[in-house]
């Protein structure tokens, strides 16, 4: 848990006792990151790489507290009589000393460790239900930012107000941990990402993915990149196969591999095989499903039917992340490219470790993970940390988690049956109601 490892922080005795481990995020990975990057803290500061690291998870978490807020109010500095405050400069000194790269690091391999934890529990026919897809993040609108992420253009030449960072993930579907993502300039494309992050996904495992990344290349690179992958996408309308074998709703096909295909990935050949199910939506229209799960009996078509609809679960993941921990703030804190990408791996650990007690809490309540609400489970990490700072109760850590635990099991537990939104975009509220003036004659 965050908390341990902060409250840890807080201690007075000098030297620090870094022997003392969070739950989640033990001190051991936090300085790999930084030996790996070469980041290590070599002199004594107030502010050493190993407190900045726990600061930028912070930041990710009360997202609407200035940074000196945040250092103060979870006690985040180490003692020191003659220099008892932080300026912000050293604050943003100590950021740009730590860089990206060690966040990035940890970010990745704390994700991979946490997403082997109780799989066994969330396996759907014996796979880890995987999914990918794609979203963008706003950033401050320094030159800097605008240079190097870019921004959407729209027509007549005009540009977005603020630049953009475009990027994809790679999610555990049942409990919406991060398993691993990609994020840089705006003008990469969310199948490029994608395709980085084919040799993060697990062995035994079904990959779902949303139409817009329907493509030979990145899908015979799933199942060949590794044991026993598969994957599970919606065929486009025009889509256009051969059946091999089977009836008109369940059936074996073959599909042409483009020449472009081929040239960009020589390995590929002229042809690759499918499975197609056909399924109804709620209008009465019928699509297509592709699969490389071509066993029909242990595979029936209703269950992977069922699977892809769970694949927009993940949605909610980008709007808790988004919205929810930031709170309705969509652009960024950072004004340089480095730091940009500091916040946002930091903000998937913050997001990690939300998730990650959310699924242990759903395994003692032998519930879905998805059946807590992440909003009141947020609201109470971030109480419980305050109040642990606040008391330094770190002889009662332990029984802190097993309450907190508790509190989540008891008082979040929220069932959701049935709920169904159509996608569609809103308008931007106006403040005064639409009026429609008379023509003059």
């Amino acid at each position: 848990m965050l908390s341990d490892a902060i409250l840890f922080a807080n201690e007075v005795p000098e030297p620090f006792d870094w022997n003392r481990l969070g739950e989640h995020l033990p001190f051991e990975w936090i300085e790999a990151a930084l030996v790996e990057q070469g980041k290590a803290s070599i002199r004594h500061r107030r502010l050493p790489a190993q407190q900045v690291v726990w600061l930028v998870i912070a930041l990710a978490l009360y997202r609407h507290h200035s940074i000196g807020e945040v250092l103060a109010e979870l006690d985040l500095a180490l003692p020191n009589v003659t220099a008892p405050f932080v300026t912000d400069g050293a604050v943003t000194r100590a950021r740009q000393r730590l860089g990206a790269k060690p966040v990035e690091w940890l970010c990745q391999m704390s994700a991979k460790a946490w997403s082997s934890q109780d799989k066994e529990a969330y396996l759907f026919n014996g796979l880890v239900l995987l999914a990918i897809d794609g979203t963008t993040l706003r950033t401050q609108d320094s030159a800097a930012n605008r240079a190097h992420f870019g921004a959407q253009a729209y027509a007549k030449g005009t540009v977005a107000s603020y630049p953009q960072v475009r990027g994809a993930t790679l999610t555990h579907v049942p409990t919406h941990l991060v398993v691993d993502a990609r994020f840089g300039p705006y003008a990469t494309s969310e199948k490029a990402f994608a395709m980085e992050l084919i040799d993060s996904i697990a062995d035994d495992s079904l990959t779902v993915v949303d139409k817009g990344f329907l493509s030979a290349e990145l899908l015979c690179r799933i199942t060949t990149r590794g044991r026993n992958r598969h994957f599970l996408v919606p065929a486009k309308s025009n889509t256009k196969w051969t059946v091999i074998e089977g009836g008109p709703d369940d059936a074996i096909v073959e599909m042409q591999v483009s020449a472009a295909a081929r040239k960009k990935a020589p390995e590929l050949s002229k042809t690759w095989r499918a499975r197609a199910i056909a399924m109804i939506d709620s209008k009465g229209q019928k699509h297509f499903l592709l699969t490389s799960l071509t066993d029909r009996i242990a595979f029936k078509a209703a269950e992977l039917i069922a699977c892809y609809a769970r694949r927009w679960h993940i949605e909610t993941s980008y709007r808790e992340l988004k919205q929810s921990m930031m709170g309705m703030a969509l652009t960024l804190r950072s004004q340089t490219v480095d730091g940009v990408m500091q916040e946002i791996w930091g903000a998937i650990i913050a997001y990690n470790l939300i998730r990650l007690e959310i699924a242990k809490a759903a395994l003692d309540a032998g519930c879905a993970p998805t059946d807590i609400s992440f909003v009141r489970a947020f609201h109470t990490i971030q109480y419980e940390l305050l109040w642990a700072a606040a008391t330094r109760a770190q002889g009662k850590l332990p029984s802190l988690l097993q309450n907190m635990r508790q509190r989540l099991v008891t008082e979040l537990t929220v069932k959701r049956p049935g709920r169904k939104h159509d996608r569609v975009v809103k308008s931007k509220s106006q403040r005064y109601p639409f009026r429609k003036t008379k023509k003059i004659a």
